[in-house]
């Protein structure tokens, strides 16, 4: 793999504290542009905001007509309806004080419409109470377990037909449809995603039938994420909703597995040279605390100008190289790496520099990196 990220002076390098994440705004307008032109008109995306969390991203949305969002967390759909979105799925099932959470968003944003996602009749029987207590309406969606088996319940289990037509029923709640997330097909080839989606997509029409015919409707289709984005783009059903998330930003991840998407890198970290113990060995400040540590040690992250520089160690604050050009290098150099997981390395930072034609234009906070915001 080798990606060329912006031209950036080495001047405005040297004015960045090191680590910190950059997003180059040309390339996030890019791949913003990239999005829509996959999804053919802005209501059919529902793009996930997990991989930013900034609001200034969701204003660029919804400045673009996008205004149907997704989210992990209740900051996230906090930040969401405090900047501008008007449909929010929490694809997320809420259950303890999170219950009251939920219906604390609707309470506070009532121009706003929040669904969740369910699977279970008992935490979806509580959300009923708490949100008809105070006259709000929680949409919900039926989580579908389509063979990731992390949430969800199976097309196929008739309790499927039962829970969402109980949602239907429910004071305080309304049917919003079904979440599709296949978040284990990730198959290399396009070709191969495609038809992975195809052979699970009967048994979803086929409970979106039984539901209907149970008088519950299904108005909406959440589907996928960034890898099977282009597969349900050229799916011809009118409720389907898109839900690509990390393709904002994109990241080396899935610029190496899937080569079919046409995004590119908007990100990086910037880090400096601290030391250089040996020879053959640079040391960074880019530790495990400023980029995501859920890939393998040894691949998280991508150094364009040392694409074969060996990852050899990886701790709090550090990072070692082994590298025969290490004699390019002294302390103070800077680097710019591609993280190998965009979307934990978000979380890292609390602010974010925005860099625009090679010049730093803004700083943007990282809205909803914790859990809370005021709910």
């Amino acid at each position: 793999m080798s990606y060329a990220l912006p031209v950036i002076e080495s001047s405005v390098l040297d004015t960045l504290n090191s680590p910190m994440m950059v997003v180059f705004r040309d390339r996030l307008q890019a791949n913003l542009d990239s999005m829509l032109v996959m999804a053919g008109h802005p209501s059919r995306l529902r793009p996930h905001c997990k991989t930013h969390k900034m609001e200034q991203i969701i204003r660029m949305w919804v400045e673009q007509g996008v205004t149907k969002h997704k989210a992990a967390t209740i900051a996230e759909c906090e930040m969401l309806a405090a900047a501008g979105a008007k449909d929010i799925l929490l694809a997320y099932n809420p259950v303890g004080p999170n219950i009251g959470r939920v219906v604390a968003l609707a309470t506070k944003y009532p121009a706003c419409r929040f669904s969740v996602t369910t699977d279970h009749e008992g935490s979806l029987q509580l959300l009923s109470a708490a949100a008809a207590k105070v006259n709000v309406t929680i949409g919900i969606m039926l989580d579908v377990n389509v063979g990731m088996n992390r949430t969800g319940i199976q097309p196929e289990d008739p309790a499927a037909v039962s829970l969402y037509v109980l949602a239907s029923k429910l004071p305080g709640l309304r049917a919003a449809g079904f979440h599709i997330y296949d978040g284990h097909q990730r198959q290399a080839l396009l070709a191969d995603r495609k038809a992975a989606v195809a052979a699970q997509w009967p048994s979803i029409q086929e409970l979106r039938k039984k539901c209907e015919a149970a008088n519950a409707p299904v108005p909406a289709l959440a589907c996928g994420g960034t890898p099977t984005f282009p597969c349900y783009a050229e799916m011809d059903d009118a409720g389907i909703e898109l839900c690509p998330g990390t393709s904002v930003f994109h990241d080396a991840g899935y610029g190496t597995s899937f080569t079919d998407l046409p995004f590119e890198p908007a990100a990086a970290v910037v880090t400096r040279v601290v030391s250089r113990p040996a020879s053959d060995r640079v040391t960074l400040d880019i530790g495990n605390k400023a980029v995501a540590a859920d890939p393998p040690k040894g691949a998280r992250v991508f150094f364009p100008d040392l694409p074969n520089a060996v990852q050899d160690t990886h701790n709090e604050e550090h990072m070692g190289l082994i590298t025969p050009d290490a004699d390019r290098y002294k302390p103070g150099d800077v680097l710019l790496a591609i993280p190998i997981h965009v979307c934990p390395t978000s979380a890292l930072y609390d602010r974010v520099a925005v860099i625009d034609k090679g010049k730093i234009t803004e700083y943007w906070e990282v809205t909803s990196r914790n859990r809370k915001i005021s709910i």
